[in-house]
């Protein structure tokens, strides 16, 4: 079972990853700490109870102290407490902040004192005091990490660089690191509580209630978690659609924008479906429920949109690797440049080098990259959220922007799916008995050809007439319909049934019918472009793909009609789902044995049927058209696209280009910056005010870069 906890007060980067860590050492545990969103997300097969969230809590607080786990779901014996304080109603100006506000000028008046009070003692007691007063948390925070023996990290580091400071008399300079690193520290918090109020603000889609009509009539607030599918809801002018659901009655403009990411509102009426999370925008809606709270649309949404960073991107996971490594070298180092310049350099000083030492922790703190990192992949799969793209975790993210062979299926992805009878051909029948006939057969389909035959016939089918229906993968359907067997799908159909048909050279998909082993005639059905299939594959092409391949079970003809209007390089019809898989497998090896040493061509794959399943999660990255696609299909894929149209794509990847270009840059940034700062401490051109700059200066410009991830503007 998964359990989520909200984790208050959780402001360390580098202790996320601790408490992650040491969590996962426990037995039947499997825990994911999402640091950009503040929560703790346990997989165990034990029972949860407040004992045991207190012992995991209690392991949360040896690392970080006064971080509470709230649980974000129902437990029996334990009182839920009301959050001390959430993003949207912090102070302005909190504790910390005052501490700050009042130590600014009781610094600025210790500079008078030095020039006018000859007392070495008062002065010393003076700074000490101030120093005090700013560091407190900081100095208990290091306590309690030297008692819980994992001391080395960014507190101990301050308190030890300050704490030196004091001991070669530059009391002045202790107070002014300890000052600005708590400046520092405040408005970092301030930023990743930007990000994450960014994040939440995608959370809001989940609907609060939905209006149910009681007996006497009335309208009443229910919790959407306890409909049923078949129920009836009210959505009114203003609501947001608690649940996915068919209207039964009404019409309205619906704004889908937060599912799909288009502005446009839509025009929705009888028997169309409206998704969750949608807003109705201008007259009430009765809709019948068609998924249940935990499997609508918003519930998904949300799922991915939290559970995306337990699916970390190699550049996140080379820094959690790097950080893990790099403070306790530099801290060797910083030992070393204390202890040995004395020995080998002439005017060098103890103090000099005690000095220099200090400047060398202080800048040596891999906060920047371990915050600025991981919110960047975090903010970039919120920006694609925000636009109807569900990313399922960092790690497609980036694989994405390695994509150079697009694999693409044509029904519901180049094509609408929307077919419809272009010709009827009969011998015998006329052309209403041949379309009865027909449709009855197809009437136990649900697949898009057989859906518009029924339409086509337009009259009530009667499923009496209708026995023993079978369907023959990736041919077509045989059964029972007036007593006479019939049999209808494609020419390798007839031909496997010895049935002699004629061989049309057609773009359109071509529907044989026999009754009782005799040919009656066929219809053509054609299906319709999205628009927007040929501007999406040109793009894609500019942004990097160097090959696209499309691959159907339709007739050759239809697919290298459709290749040629829309730009495809390569197209494979008369594939059965096993062919399709045998073919995507073809070209995976393919690119493997071109560059087997060359990890920076992949391979993705986009379907929407339920038959694409297999293909889209072997692909590298597999991309699901959501709206219209299967269950299966969403599930298998790493990418969901929301509206199924292909435009999204390149919108996608160019998402993907820049966060990891985002985060790139700050890794680059901040090693930068500190390596500079680190050889300018070595040989003594710098000083503790220039090394606290190096720290918290880089760590704030990092997290602040970060968050453009998540305002990347089309």
């Amino acid at each position: 079972m998964s359990y989520k906890f909200k984790m208050q007060d959780l402001n360390c980067a580098n202790c996320a990853q601790k408490i992650e860590t040491r969590l996962n050492h426990l037995d039947n545990v499997e825990a994911i700490v999402n640091f950009a969103q503040g929560q703790l997300t346990i997989e165990t097969d034990q029972e949860v109870n407040p004992p045991l969230v207190n012992s995991w809590e209690k392991i949360v607080q040896e690392i970080e102290e006064g971080v509470a786990l709230i649980p974000l779901f129902d437990m029996d014996g334990y009182q839920r407490p009301e959050l001390a304080s959430s993003n949207s109603d912090k102070k302005v100006i909190d504790q910390e902040g005052w501490r700050i506000l009042i130590t600014i000028p009781l610094f600025l008046f210790g500079f008078l004192l030095t020039n006018s009070i000859s007392s070495q003692w008062l002065l010393v007691t003076y700074f000490a005091l101030t120093y005090l007063f700013i560091g407190q948390e900081v100095l208990k925070t290091t306590w309690n990490k030297i008692k819980n023996k994992d001391w080395l990290e960014e507190n101990f580091l301050m308190t030890i660089a300050t704490l030196g400071a004091f001991a070669i008399g530059e009391y002045p300079e202790a107070v002014a690191v300890m000052l600005f690193y708590s400046i520092g520290e405040w408005f970092q918090d301030r930023a990743v509580e930007q990000s994450r109020q960014s994040i939440q603000s995608l959370m809001a889609i989940r609907p609060d209630f939905a209006r149910v009509k009681q007996s006497d009539g009335s309208l009443s607030k229910v919790d959407p978690r306890n409909l049923l599918e078949g129920q009836e809801f009210v959505v009114a002018v203003g609501d947001k659609v608690p649940l996915d659901g068919q209207i039964i009655d009404g019409h309205s403009q619906v704004d889908h924008s937060a599912i799909t990411g288009e502005s446009l509102p839509q025009t929705l009426t009888v028997d169309d479906t409206i998704y969750s999370g949608s807003i109705n925008l201008s007259s009430q809606l009765t809709v019948k429920v068609t998924k249940t709270f935990q499997h609508s649309t918003v519930s998904q949404i949300i799922d991915l949109v939290e559970n995306a960073s337990s699916k970390k991107a190699a550049t996140e996971k080379f820094i959690t690797r790097f950080s893990r490594i790099y403070t306790p070298i530099v801290v060797g180092l910083a030992v070393l440049l204390a202890i040995l310049p004395p020995f080998f350099f002439n005017g060098i000083t103890w103090s000099n080098s005690f000095y220099r030492a200090l400047q060398f922790l202080v800048i040596s703190c891999p906060c920047a990259l371990v915050i600025s990192v991981p919110m960047s992949f975090y903010g970039g799969i919120g920006a694609a959220a925000r636009e109807g793209i569900m990313i399922k975790g960092g790690n497609f993210l980036e694989t994405l922007t390695k994509v150079k062979i697009l694999v693409l299926d044509k029904t519901g992805t180049i094509t609408q799916g929307n077919f419809a009878i272009d010709q009827v051909h009969t011998l015998y029948l006329s052309k209403g008995q041949f379309l009865e006939k027909l449709a009855h057969l197809e009437s136990q389909s649900h697949h898009p050809i057989a859906l518009s035959i029924q339409e086509a016939y337009g009259q009530s089918l009667d499923p009496k007439r209708v026995q023993s229906v079978e369907t023959i993968s990736g041919k077509g359907l045989k059964g029972v319909v007036d007593g006479q067997s019939l049999l209808t799908g494609n020419k390798d159909l007839m031909d496997q049934h010895q049935i002699s048909v004629p061989s049309l050279k057609t773009a359109a998909t071509v529907v044989y019918l026999s009754i009782d082993q005799e040919y009656q005639g066929y219809v053509l059905i054609k299906d319709q472009m999205k628009t927007d299939s040929k501007s999406a594959l040109k793009e894609l092409h500019q942004l990097g793909i160097s090959s696209t391949i499309l691959l159907s079970g339709d007739n050759q003809a239809t697919v290298d009609e459709i290749a040629d209007l829309v730009g495809i390089d390569q197209a494979k019809g008369n594939l059965l789902p096993q062919e399709k898989m045998t073919e995507l497998e073809t070209i995976l090896t393919n690119v493997q044995q071109s560059a087997p040493n060359n990890k920076a061509s992949k391979v993705a794959f986009i379907g929407d049927g339920i038959n694409d399943a297999p293909a889209l999660a072997r692909a590298d990255i597999g991309i699901a058209m959501g709206a219209m696609g299967s269950d299966a299909a969403i599930e298998s894929a790493d990418i969901v696209i929301m509206n199924d149209s292909l435009a999204k794509l390149p919108r996608a990847i160019k998402i993907a280009q820049k966060t990891l270009h985002i985060a790139q840059q700050n890794i680059l940034f901040a090693l930068g910056v500190k390596v500079l700062f680190l050889v300018l401490a070595t040989f003594g051109y710098s000083s503790m005010w220039m090394a606290i700059v190096a720290d918290v200066g880089v760590t704030i410009l990092a997290v602040l870069n970060s968050l453009r991830t998540l305002n990347q503007a089309k």
